[in-house]
């Protein structure tokens, strides 16, 4: 457990007193610029309404028809009882706060909350405090660089990034516990070992080219500690460890140290010495204690040069033994999820230092860094530079799978957000080939390099092959939520809502700050089912990226529900972000492959919305996955 740190009187005393008003203001603007901070314009209006009414004393002032004229435009006939939009916001405000702070926001020094039951915010320290420079106290001024040198040291022990057949998984759904449980729990994790070792032998002969340690930070997951005396938990607790290894292996940033490596290691090993003596950038720590009824589960992820806590969470769960492997693969996959997802922890963390360092160690992995910031709101401003980054990274390391993956996608984007001229689609369509079909020679199991080549044969409406990539993808790493909302997105937009929608909310439910893109088809199909506030709801979660396309989604709900200012104001954001959008809706729809009738629906959605045809329509986009 890491000590607390010893505070002066005049840290004491500033703890005590709660931050200063131009303390919690910053916050405040640090909430509201951050890119991860999915709030729609009108709630972040409303945040900053609440913060300063707090500020200037008119907490009891703050009241849903106060707060109705000031934020939503209604007029002095308001009535909160028949119109909750207040309240509505209020709670979506709450949620957008709580995504923030599990996120992006984890780290800040200062948090801002809404209780419930009133509107007026509330500023604390979170944990550290004033005068901290702990995890908890990490602001934009003092965040550490990227890597250090020690991180970028080849290691003595080669980590592995080894992709997983699908073939060795276990279904777990079949298993049943028997009275001789224990041996079968012997045997499972004495399997799982020798998935290791062969996985760990593999790494050994075969290389990862040059400068392997630039494409990504090196992880090691200790043992997990078993805290209570049963033989059980111990079984437990090394099935549990090698399942997450094994897990992370999965995701493509990642480079993980091997079974064998790792359970050299004592589960108490220190963090900063291993980032010294291994070479690693973050540790995975452990612990498991259990009583009859239930089994805790503790996981933390810390950072090896510091000895930071990055993230940390608890799990409890029915000590059953029929239940115990079903829990086992939960977990792993639950904490694995978290921590390698492309807009997990560890990525996060990697994207804050990086915005601190203008000349990151790892070059190539900066660079992926920024292609999936640039994936989440795919802002054509964002564009060029990721593409120069990419052709950059790849031209310095030419067998680097994710830089040709990433790339791809980009010519691919070229085309279908008409970034290049009309002329030049042929050429950006036969490089986004080549560039993908490269990265899966490069390596045939990386989920990047076929989610790569899916979307791409997708948009060529080649879009049996698309499936038949993404559903490879998706057996190779089951855990990553972007692979989902991917096969989702698409599966629903050519009709396959039964199938496709499952997908997407699987996605949204994994991850802790969803893009925008994540929730367009499940407005879409909120609203072809006549449930416009469900429509709305998601509408207005897409506008976390920005786009125009999600504002349409936004003003086709507006317009249902009959709230015809609302769908006024949406429409002029719509043909702000997107003016082609505007001219042509249903070009900008097909261009990403719906079945003709959601284009249909959707064309009419934005016509009673007041969307009305310009005299002279020209061919529209708008940004999508």
């Amino acid at each position: 457990m890491a000590s607390t740190p010893i505070q002066s009187g005049n840290e004491q005393e500033a703890l005590a007193a709660g931050p200063s008003p131009s303390e919690r203001r910053f916050q405040m603007e640090r909430i509201l610029a951050n890119p991860t901070f999915q709030a729609s314009a009108r709630r972040r209006l409303l945040l900053r309404y609440l913060v300063e009414e707090t500020l200037h004393g008119r907490a009891d002032l703050l009241k849903g028809y106060t707060i109705a004229l000031a934020v939503f435009d209604r007029d002095q006939s308001f009535d909160p009882q028949s119109d909750p939009v207040v309240r509505l916001e209020a709670r979506r405000l709450r949620r957008d706060l709580d995504c923030y702070y599990a996120g992006a926001g984890s780290c800040d020094r200062i948090r801002i909350s809404i209780p419930r039951g009133g509107y007026a915010c509330q500023f604390e320290w979170t944990e550290g405090g004033a005068g901290s420079h702990s995890v908890h106290s990490t602001t934009a001024t003092d965040a550490p660089v990227l890597a250090s040198p020690a991180r970028l040291a080849e290691p003595d022990i080669h980590p592995t990034a080894i992709p997983f057949d699908p073939a060795e998984t276990r279904d777990a759904g079949s298993q049943k516990w028997q009275p001789g449980w224990r041996n079968a729990v012997v045997a499972f994790v004495i399997l799982l070992a020798c998935v290791g070792a062969a996985a760990w032998v593999w790494s050994r002969t075969h290389g990862q080219g040059p400068d392997p340690v630039a494409r990504g930070p090196t992880m090691i997951v200790l043992p997990f500690e078993a805290l209570s005396a049963g033989e059980d938990d111990r079984f437990l607790a090394s099935g549990l460890t090698q399942q997450l290894i094994t897990n992370l292996m999965r995701f493509d940033t990642l480079r993980l140290y091997s079974l064998p490596a790792s359970f050299a290691q004592d589960a108490n090993a220190d963090p900063t010495n291993l980032g010294r003596r291994l070479a690693v950038a973050y540790v995975v720590r452990g612990s498991l204690r259990s009583n009859n009824e239930t089994v805790r589960v503790g996981a933390q992820l810390i950072d090896a040069s510091s000895g930071q806590v990055l993230w940390s969470e608890t799990y409890d769960r029915a000590m059953t033994a029929s239940a115990l492997l079903n829990v086992q693969d939960e977990l792993a996959g639950r904490i694995a999820t978290l921590l390698g997802q492309p807009y997990g922890v560890v990525n996060s963390d990697a994207a804050d230092r990086l915005v601190e360092n203008a000349s990151p160690s790892m070059p190539s992995y900066a660079c992926m860094l920024r292609a999936y910031a640039y994936r989440r709101t795919f802002q054509t401003e964002l564009y060029g530079p990721v593409r120069a980054c990419l052709q950059e990274a790849i031209q310095r390391d030419p067998g680097y799978a994710s830089g040709w993956a990433m790339l791809g996608w980009m010519h691919l984007d070229a085309v279908r957000f008409e970034i290049e001229p009309k002329e030049k689609f042929e050429s950006e369509f036969a490089q986004a080939f080549t560039a993908a079909r490269r990265a899966v020679e490069l390596n045939p199991k990386s989920v990047l390099a076929l989610q790569a080549l899916s979307s791409i044969n997708y948009y060529s409406g080649n879009y049996d092959e698309a499936e038949r990539l993404q559903r490879q993808a998706l057996a190779l790493n089951p855990n990553d939520p972007d692979t989902l909302a991917q096969l989702g997105w698409r599966l629903a937009a050519r009709g396959n809502w039964q199938e496709g929608l499952p997908y997407l909310q699987r996605a949204i439910d994994r991850t802790v700050n969803p893009p925008g893109w994540y929730f367009d088809l499940i407005s879409v199909y909120a609203y072809l089912q006549g449930d416009y506030p469900a429509a709305l709801e998601s509408a207005e979660r897409s506008t976390a990226d920005g786009s125009g396309m999600s504002w349409s989604f936004v003003a086709i709900a507006e317009g249902a529900l009959g709230n015809k200012e609302a769908a006024r104001q949406a429409l002029a954001e719509m043909a702000a972000r997107s003016p082609s959008l505007a001219r042509d809706p249903a070009a900008g729809y097909r261009r990403h492959q719906p079945i003709e009738s959601i284009v249909d629906r959707l064309v009419a959605g934005l016509r009673k919305a007041g969307w009305s045809a310009p005299a002279t329509q020209t061919s529209a986009d708008a940004n999508r996955p």
